[in-house]
């Protein structure tokens, strides 16, 4: 038996066991709410217009797709017990790691990130990934959208953890690479990545078109196709 109560700060100060598994549907409410967090940490909150619906929508449709060949998010969550052992979910064995913190966490949101799966569990991480495709390589490989950990659980390892997580699934399927973005603020990130062996790319820049500027496509073309009726009338 579990509920938010049992995802307490005084369980969860000698939680040592962390478990890193694929997310489903039942975690919408704690992805959502994590990525808000991300946006609020990341100064990008006039971006954020993720709803529960959309992500159930987008990255949980059925029939669900392989994981990693799609949009895949790994929850990460602790426990102040053992997990109990489970098969493969969906084709990715969980990950389980019995960890020594220095000291305890006061995790005041527990209740509120209580994991769906229950057992006192709580979710303190995740990470989004999908594949791209490296022509250079001609490989496919995995790019990391997202990956947060909540502010009471930081410099505990547990980024390295998921990070390690997508970089071991992608070397496992015989990808070439694993990519993600940095902001250039966050120092503390750029060391974290380079000390995992990572290799911070100055010289690329990241392109983009959203919003209006993107939707302006869809309008030219529709007036374009316009155009080449009326010339064939």
């Amino acid at each position: 038996m579990s509920s938010a109560a049992d995802a307490s700060p005084e369980n969860l100060k000698h939680a040592v066991w962390a478990q890193i598994r694929i997310a489903d549907n039942r975690d919408v409410p704690n992805v959502c709410r994590l990525i808000r967090q991300m946006a609020e940490f990341e100064r990008l909150t006039h971006l954020f217009s993720a709803t529960e619906a959309s992500l159930s929508a987008t990255l949980f449709p059925s029939p669900a797709p392989p994981p990693f060949r799609s949009f895949t998010v790994l929850i990460l969550e602790l426990s102040p017990t053992p997990f109990p052992t489970s098969d493969a979910d969906a084709g990715f064995s969980p990950i389980v790691r019995q960890l020594h913190p220095d000291a305890p966490a006061e995790d005041a949101e527990a209740g509120e990130f209580a994991s769906p799966r229950g057992g006192g569990a709580v979710v303190v991480g995740f990470v989004l990934c999908f594949p791209n495709y490296s022509s250079f390589l001609a490989k496919p490989g995995l790019y990391v959208e997202d990956i947060f950990v909540r502010a009471a659980w930081r410099r505990r390892g547990l980024g390295r953890m998921m990070l390690a997580a997508v970089a071991r699934q992608a070397a496992l399927l015989g990808m070439g690479r694993v990519e993600w973005c940095v902001l250039d603020w966050n120092v503390n990130a750029i060391k974290f990545y380079e000390e995992m062996g990572a290799e911070v790319l100055p010289m690329w820049r990241i392109c983009r078109l959203a919003g209006p500027a993107l939707q302006a496509y869809r309008l030219q073309l529709h007036d374009k196709e316009g155009e080449a009726v009326a010339k064939e009338e």
